[in-house]
């Protein structure tokens, strides 16, 4: 088996040797033994756990999340990874109601701006300071 320098375990995983060193701290990925006036060696495997990470990064679950779902062991693995991405899923479409709730806001916003005719204020100034009236969509 292949042994690489944390270096070489960050150029293969896409990530920079600080985000390793970041997750061993947070105790995601171990730090194998420093030999006696040598350099630490990485097995491949760790690049497998640091792609791991990230691509459950980018699908939105935290550091925390991905600790629990790296301590799952194969009889419940399925089910439990199902209900915490069913959980990351409706939180996400909180999020992107709200996103579409200010969306609107801002576009009544910015439609009171071009209509304005002749005054001397920003609509939408007089808004956020409260000296108008507007009532942003219920969300």
């Amino acid at each position: 088996m292949r042994k690489l320098t944390i270096s070489g375990v960050a150029t293969a995983a896409g990530v920079n040797v600080e985000t390793i060193r970041y997750y061993q701290r947070r105790g995601l990925v171990e730090e194998p033994a420093k030999p006696p006036g040598g350099y630490r060696s990485y097995s491949a495997e760790i690049v497998k756990r640091i792609r791991f990470i990230k691509r459950a990064q980018a699908l939105g679950f935290t550091l925390e999340d991905v600790a629990g779902l790296l301590q799952l062991n194969d009889a419940d693995v399925c089910a439990k990874t199902r209900d915490l991405a069913a959980r990351k899923l409706a939180l996400l479409e909180r999020k992107l109601s709200e996103l579409a709730n200010i969306r609107d806001s801002l576009a009544k916003l910015v439609g009171q701006c071009d209509s304005k005719l002749k005054r001397s204020s920003c609509p939408i100034i007089e808004i956020l300071q409260g000296d108008s009236r507007f009532d942003p969509p219920a969300g």
